[in-house]
């Protein structure tokens, strides 16, 4: 009988200090996760120094925290899985030390893990990956599709060109005037609104899978503008309910048309942005109509945690992966295939 794998994941790419142990890459045996959400909701967004002096302080309490939830001692790990990149460098540090610092002790091996990596993997803690499939990354830094027809193979099929639909949800949050992460916020105006803005979308070129979200950001921001040197009120409901319906719109549409040229068996979503509520319920119900198998994580599982991280690295553990101690941090890490 093969022997189970546990694996203690560590991730410090930018605001959270998480630590979660995960058993064969699926379950999840503990999952610790130390937000800086209300501390950096001073500054409207993350300040690098700040984030980095809170993963200081939590790194050691969050992985013996882990430990203790799951039950586990050092010498019942088979490896330690940090992220590497990409994220913000001084923040990435802290893991990639903390965790160099514990293999070391303990004797584990260390793997470096991509972040967007990770975020794919927190599918296969909720159910099995089947391939080929397709993956759509939504986050704050990343907007991107990814056809995958194995594990750890990863083809790169479209990508953001300009802001990532996170970072163009929280342009446009601050400039409605709402608090830091703005993806709520507007998921929330937008559901309770009774009408909405028309603003435009994005296409690219015909046969294009890459995003653009830098013109609808300065749209709305246009827009509103206009209204206030009319002396007009603006209305923040539809505004973002228009904001959203476009960037909506746009990512729905793209998923689709891939899913059907590449004849994929399952679609998941992933990152920060699939915890919003209207691209969840689009995605869900325009593959519904096409009978092909969607995923995507509770949100407790889209933003940033710790156990995406452990899932991967277990992935890559099986397929042979091993780091060294001389690993540094990398942000801007490529995602590249570990199955070649």
């Amino acid at each position: 009988m093969k022997k189970d794998t546990y694996i203690l994941g560590i991730e410090t790419s930018c605001d959270e200090t998480a630590a979660s142990i995960v058993k064969n890459g699926t379950e999840i045996i503990s999952n610790i996760v130390a937000s800086q959400i209300t501390s950096q909701k001073r500054f409207g967004g993350v300040v690098p120094e700040v984030a980095s002096r809170h993963h200081v302080e939590q790194i050691t309490i969050v992985i013996d925290e882990a430990l203790t939830e799951a039950g586990l001692q050092p010498k019942d790990l088979d490896a330690v899985a940090v992220t590497e990149g990409p994220g913000l460098v001084g923040a990435l540090l802290i893991g990639i030390n903390a965790a160099k610092a514990f293999a070391f002790a303990n004797g584990l091996p260390i793997i470096g893990v991509h972040h967007i990596a990770g975020h794919i993997y927190a599918n296969q803690l909720m159910g099995r990956m089947e391939f080929p499939l397709l993956a759509l990354i939504v986050s704050g830094g990343h907007t991107e599709l990814i056809l995958m027809d194995e594990h750890g193979s990863f083809n790169l099929i479209g990508e953001t060109r300009d802001d990532a639909a996170g970072e163009a949800y929280d342009k446009v949050a601050r400039v409605l005037g709402l608090p830091y992460p703005g993806g709520p916020g507007i998921d929330k105006l937008a559901a309770s609104s009774d009408g909405e803005i028309e603003f435009p979308r994005a296409w690219l070129e015909k046969d294009s899978y890459d995003f653009s979200f830098s013109g609808l950001k300065s749209s709305v921001i246009n827009y509103k503008h206009n209204l206030e040197q009319r002396g007009e009120k603006v209305n923040p409901e539809h505004v973002a309910s228009g904001f959203q319906s476009s960037i909506i719109d746009v990512l729905t549409t793209k998923s689709v048309r891939a899913a059907k040229e590449f004849a994929v068996k399952q679609v998941i979503a992933a990152g920060g942005v699939a915890a919003n509520n209207g691209l969840r319920n689009s995605l869900e119900k325009e593959f519904k109509k096409l009978d092909i198998p969607f995923n995507v994580p509770p949100i407790s599982l889209c933003t940033d945690n710790a156990a995406m991280i452990a899932a991967a690295g277990t992935s890559m553990f099986d397929a042979g992966v091993r780091g060294t101690l001389a690993m540094n941090g990398k942000p801007g890490m490529e995602l590249v295939s570990w199955n070649k």
